[in-house]
């Protein structure tokens, strides 16, 4: 099982925040559909290779995680993976809602990836992890604690 750096996601999650809420504050134009194209792009990246590879994950591993000391608290990538996979499905919806002028589309879908965001960056909350422990529940992958 592949382990990551707990800390990385985090600080992922706050840098697609940012991207997020000023795409969806500039709206479907054509600041708002690069921003949310280039956040396709790095949800691709961290669903389909791996939360480190996901450009946010490797600014962390170059910039912070070199200034941090102690022990580095370890987490199973899977999760934060399928998170980003949500993510990823959410942008797409956001990005192709700008491209084919629904702005609605794009703002609902951006709307609710901002959110999975912040709750991640400002409480260490990740919906999209929640969402793949009850998906292996109810695979009967995982035993409830």
């Amino acid at each position: 099982m592949q382990q990551i750096d707990a800390r990385s996601p985090r600080f992922g999650a706050a840098i697609t925040t940012l991207v997020l809420a000023v795409s969806l504050i500039v709206g479907p134009g054509a600041l708002g559909t690069v921003l949310i194209a280039w956040q396709v792009v790095a949800f691709a990246f961290g669903s389909i290779v791996g939360p480190s590879a996901q450009p946010y994950g490797r600014l962390y591993a170059a910039v912070v995680k070199p200034r941090l000391r102690g022990p580095v608290p370890l987490e199973p990538a899977a999760p934060p993976r399928f998170a980003q996979t949500v993510g990823l499905v959410f942008a797409i919806l956001g990005l192709l809602g700008a491209l084919l002028g629904q702005g609605s589309v794009f703002s609902v879908a951006v709307g609710l990836a901002l959110a999975a965001a912040f709750l991640n960056a400002a409480f260490d909350f990740c919906l999209g992890c929640e969402l793949y422990l009850r998906v292996q529940r109810l695979r009967g992958a995982v035993r409830p604690a």
